[in-house]
């Protein structure tokens, strides 16, 4: 038995290399078959008339997607930046401040987003949402770009605060000592070692925005649709091959996206 134990190697696991190829194959093997659809020929679905970029021009031309994809990324943008700036704010905050009762409440209460289901969060501003837009009569983009943030700050703060958890506060405390003054230091010193982390928060931030479609579906107004609600409005009707193609230029600009986040994440200046 003694020997047995010692035998065993705890970075051997039986089985489980198997487990995780059926797993990624049950999960990518649908991504797959989209990506591939969207180069068919055919008109139809169910059968295969060779390769084609007859349904990418499709959507390319097509006046509704243009619209869609034109408006969800300006709300990305705007969403990402303001969840950025209020994500810096907070991790500042949160981070350059002794210790104290409540500093932790602080951490659930900015992640919040991240546990409470998302349907919950979008009922929850479509009920506030509803009763400003019966006040003010005014049901432009501003609700969208408000929900957006609101669930952005979370993806922003993590990679923000993690460095500057990481940072070291020489530099920082060596500032100080030649009388520079805290905005001073902030904007020569510690926003230059940051830089990569908020680069790295904007962009999964506007991934997160890009990609949403359960806070946009209960807070947009007619009109409104961004490119995810507009294919899933288009999927109720019809599956067309040009949600195939659109869906698949999303996927590649999401993959892109969240590489640029991994490496941009990964310096240390």
């Amino acid at each position: 038995m003694a020997r047995r134990q010692r035998a065993y190697d705890i970075r051997r696991q039986p089985g489980f290399g198997l487990i995780a190829l059926f797993t990624f194959f049950a999960l990518y093997l649908p991504i797959a078959a989209l990506v591939a659809y969207s180069f068919n020929a055919a008109d139809s679905l169910s059968r295969w008339d060779g390769l084609s970029l007859r349904w990418f021009i499709s959507a390319w031309n097509n006046q509704a997607v243009q619209d869609a994809s034109i408006r969800s990324l300006l709300l990305a943008t705007w969403a990402a930046t303001l969840a950025t700036i209020a994500a810096t704010m907070a991790a500042l905050a949160t981070t350059r401040t002794p210790n104290y009762p409540g500093l932790t409440f602080k951490y659930v209460f900015i992640n919040q987003p991240l546990m409470v289901p998302e349907i919950v969060t979008g009922v929850a501003l479509l009920i506030v949402f509803s009763r400003i837009k019966v006040w003010t009569g005014y049901t432009g983009m501003g609700y969208l770009i408000l929900a957006h943030t609101a669930f952005c700050i979370p993806f922003a703060y993590l990679p923000i605060r993690a460095r500057l958890e990481s940072m070291d506060l020489t530099l920082e405390r060596a500032a100080a000592d030649l009388y520079a003054t805290p905005w001073r230091a902030f904007w020569r010193v510690t926003l230059p070692l940051l830089r990569p982390a908020i680069i790295a928060g904007f962009m999964l931030a506007f991934v997160i925005s890009l990609d949403d479609v359960v806070i946009t579906e209960f807070v947009k107004s007619g009109g409104q649709d961004t490119l995810p609600t507009y294919m899933l409005g288009q999927l109720r009707r019809e599956t067309s091959p040009e949600i195939n193609a659109i869906a698949t230029v999303f996927l590649a600009l999401s993959v892109v996206l969240v590489t640029v986040f991994y490496f941009v994440n990964r310096r240390r200046p």
